[in-house]
């Protein structure tokens, strides 16, 4: 690290008790804390608010109280993106998974002369850390890819947002065939809001390794002039995907008897690849603008009350 860099990173550190608490949190300082406590913490630190267990309201407020008290066991399978395949398989069809190119416990058992000359290389059971998008294979620095595998695998993602179906997933990493879309540079991701089995909310992900955008999208898509947590482009119309009315079928089998879910999408042309599906959308942190939409979304999720498969369930 550039000596630069360091004394940036010390400032903030210093400065800004938020970057201070989540630097904690990467170095283990509150593995120990009871969930609960530790939500309540870093709520006030990522939002600046009190969080209400008692009586949610908001999205990310009824998110946090989600983790806590309703531990359906299928979450765990829902949230590993390896074994989440054959789960949506067997709802949706095999022809929406995007092909596997292999599955290994460690990096050190990834022969690279079999991929392809493109490929996504990722852990199953985290977002983000360890990720390799391989776009030529011959330029490709592998000795860096297998150390960024291995700090995917240590990674304890459950330990950083409570987000508690992450703790018994086993962890792999695997491999998937690159996709690209029209744009031919940057994979646009569709990811569907669905309440109770209904799509609401369609946001699309895009420039997303170089500045980060969201629009957002009614499910007739008609464009949305609000934010979640990245900024929006009213300039940059994304065109109404062929696949769309197919994509919200999906999305709707996807969710049916489920509170909350978010399914992710590829379109590509006339196919429709399925992504994943996510419990807690950033973690329950992220910022809307306005607030009125985080608590539109907040009326939306109707939170589940009693029955036995809540096996953590708050009376």
């Amino acid at each position: 690290m550039d000596i630069q860099r360091y004394n940036r990173i010390l400032r903030r550190l210093v400065s800004s008790p938020k970057w201070r608490f989540l630097y904690l949190v990467q170095v283990g300082f509150y593995d120990n804390m009871p969930d609960e406590e530790f939500l309540k913490k870093k709520y006030k630190y990522i939002t600046g608010m009190e969080l209400n267990l008692d009586n949610p309201r908001t999205f990310n407020e009824k998110l946090q109280w989600l983790k806590l008290y309703d531990h359906n066991p299928i979450y765990t399978v829902m949230v590993d993106k390896y074994l989440a395949k054959e789960y949506v398989a067997n709802i949706i069809g095999e022809e929406y998974i995007i092909p596997t190119l292999g599955v290994w416990d460690s990096p050190d058992e990834i022969d690279f002369g079999k991929l392809p000359d493109q490929f996504v290389l990722k852990c199953n059971h985290n977002s983000g850390r360890g990720l390799c998008i391989c776009t030529d294979k011959s330029r490709l620095n592998i000795p860096k890819v297998k150390k960024e595998l291995r700090k995917g695998l240590a990674q304890d993602y459950y330990l950083t947002g409570r987000e508690w179906p992450y703790k018994d997933v086993p962890r792999k990493i695997i491999a998937e065939k690159y996709l690209v879309d029209e744009s031919e540079t940057d994979l646009k991701d569709y990811k569907v809001f669905n309440f109770n089995g209904e799509p609401k909310i369609i946001q699309v992900d895009y420039d997303r390794f170089v500045e980060h955008k969201r629009n957002l999208y009614t499910t007739d898509w008609k464009y949305i002039e609000a934010t979640i947590e990245f900024p929006t482009d009213s300039s940059h119309q994304i065109p109404k995907p062929e696949t769309l009315d197919k994509m919200l079928q999906l999305a709707a089998k996807l969710s049916k008897g489920f509170s909350n879910v978010r399914t992710d999408f590829y379109s590509l042309e006339d196919k429709i690849y399925f992504g994943e599906l996510t419990l807690y959308h950033g973690s329950g942190y992220e910022t809307f603008t306005p607030p009125s939409l985080g608590e539109q979304m907040g009326e939306w999720l109707r939170l589940p009350s009693g029955g036995g498969q809540y096996s953590n369930m708050k009376t």
